[in-house]
């Protein structure tokens, strides 16, 4: 009998974002470890032998806190019906180097068992789903009600990925559970960047990060998905957050306006974290996540806000003066801008 095999794969990547730590851990955070930069758009390779290598090269160069990587297989035979299926692929757990007496000193993160569901097969199609992650590296001490009232535990990360595979060659995957911390990229079969988690809660996650329902418990918890930004925006938002002035960091609660339409301002924002529904006469148009740089329009335009941006979540926005970004990276952004909310 002659088969076909079809193959995909999604992957997330979850990274610790600069202004992601608040409160008085930030000041901790900041003396003894290390933001990390955003990953690059693309993991490297077509195939999940060679994106594999690519994020063993990033997790050996500490570039992120840990990855999740959901690749599967069917075979398919003439008639055009599923004959087998399986997955490859894995979680890769890395390390937190911190800073100790000037010295850096590197802590093993561990890795928990990958939960795997059963091949779901289908009319057409195959569902997998694929849990992986592990405990931080560094312990944190952590207040509890009970003596000894101070718990040394490192908290959980990680993410939930669905992936379906259909007889015709075409391939869906979903996000389907995350930790609240940290940030979670999701790239897609052919390594690029498609999306990410919505939001981040490093509060909830340190405070109860031991207790809370996991995959490896009772539940596991909803993750918010948002189309990923442009790289235009990912080139600006290095720039507002790393330029000569640092942008003031705002708070935005669910359900306020971070501006309304019709108003006058002088500011260019980035998302930091949430998700801004945009509206233009009271009516949504986009939703923006974290990584969106917004209100560019009125820049240009006189000053005028041309749509109001309501927080659909608790949101950290960066708000940058008008000089922060070239009148020209400004006008290629709004072109996009309007291209996307048509």
């Amino acid at each position: 009998m002659t088969t076909r095999r079809l193959t995909g794969r999604v992957t997330t990547v979850s990274w610790i974002p600069s202004e992601s730590v608040t409160g008085i851990a930030k000041l901790g955070f900041a003396t003894f470890a290390h933001y990390d930069d955003p990953p690059p758009d693309t993991i490297g390779g077509r195939d999940s032998a060679a994106q594999r290598a690519t994020l063993e090269r990033w997790g050996d160069a500490d570039r992120f806190r840990f990855a999740n990587q959901l690749s599967a297989w069917i075979d398919v035979d003439e008639q055009g019906s599923v004959v087998a299926a399986g997955y490859d692929g894995d979680g890769l757990i890395g390390a937190t180097t911190v800073r100790v007496g000037g010295r850096d000193v590197t802590f093993p993160a561990v890795g928990l068992p990958v939960i795997r569901s059963d091949a779901e097969i289908g009319d057409g199609r195959v569902r997998f789903e694929q849990t992986s992650g592990g405990r931080t590296g560094a312990p944190m001490p952590r207040r509890i009600s009970s003596p000894p009232f101070v718990q040394m535990n490192a908290p959980l990360v990680w993410t939930s990925l669905s992936l379906t595979l259909r007889t015709d060659g075409s391939v869906d995957h979903e996000l389907t559970g995350a930790s609240s911390f940290p940030r979670h990229w999701v790239y897609d079969s052919g390594g690029a960047l498609v999306a990410k988690a919505g939001t981040t809660d490093f509060k909830g996650w340190y405070r109860t990060g031991t207790r809370r329902p996991t995959p490896w418990g009772d539940a596991g918890s909803p993750a918010l998905v948002t189309a990923v930004e442009t790289a235009l925006e990912r080139r600006l938002a290095a720039t507002i957050m790393r330029g000569g002035r640092r942008p003031e960091v705002r708070r935005i609660r669910s359900g306020q306006c971070l501006v309304e339409q019709g108003s006058t301002g002088s500011e260019l924002f980035l998302l930091l974290d949430g998700v801004l529904s945009v509206e233009v006469d009271d009516e949504p148009v986009a939703q923006v996540g974290p990584g969106a740089i917004i209100g560019e329009r009125a820049l240009l335009e006189g000053g005028r806000r041309t749509s109001a941006l309501r927080a659909m979540t608790d949101c950290r926005v960066a708000a940058a003066p008008a000089d922060a970004i070239d009148t020209d990276a400004l006008r290629d952004l709004a072109t996009h801008h309007r291209r996307e909310h048509e």
